[in-house]
């Protein structure tokens, strides 16, 4: 028996840094929030049918709000679609957003080393611009996300 074939994309968000100095609201990126741009950019750009066939697999597997990374899997025929939506995705709730693909992959593990990895270096230099010391709360919540990476599967 064939298994079902998914693609797992480790995508960065890169938000509209005018937006972070005015504020207003700061936009914290969850699985759902941004599940739901995707799924309304597949829906404004391949219409009710391109949502349907790509909802079959489609999920988010995995995201961090501190370094702004996550993993995206979608089903081998509609991982193109899902790439592009993912594209033409120009904001989360109120705040403008691009995406970056930093590796795309057929299998969860290879996609689980590229995102610690990127994540790690991420976090460092977080660190880095982050002019005041880090918290241990802030350096808790990066354990934690960094465990999540380590426990997916499928």
């Amino acid at each position: 028996m064939v298994g079902f074939k998914n693609r797992y994309l480790v995508m960065e968000v890169f938000l509209d840094p005018n937006k972070d100095l005015a504020a207003d609201e700061p936009i914290i990126i969850t699985q759902f929030n941004l599940s739901k741009a995707i799924k309304d950019s597949i829906l404004m750009n391949f219409g009710e049918c391109g949502l349907a066939s790509s909802l079959n697999s489609f999920q988010v597997k995995y995201v961090n709000p501190i370094t702004k990374l996550c993993i995206i899997r979608a089903s081998r025929e509609d991982h193109q679609k899902v790439w592009a939506a993912i594209t033409m995705v120009r904001s989360i709730g109120n705040c403008p957003v691009t995406f970056s693909l930093l590796a795309i992959s057929g299998s969860i593990n290879a996609c689980k080393k590229a995102a610690l990895k990127s994540d790690e270096l991420k976090f460092e230099q977080y660190k880095l611009m982050a002019q005041v010391q880090t918290t241990d709360d802030i350096l808790q919540q990066m354990q934690n996300c960094l465990a999540k990476i380590k426990v997916l599967e499928h």
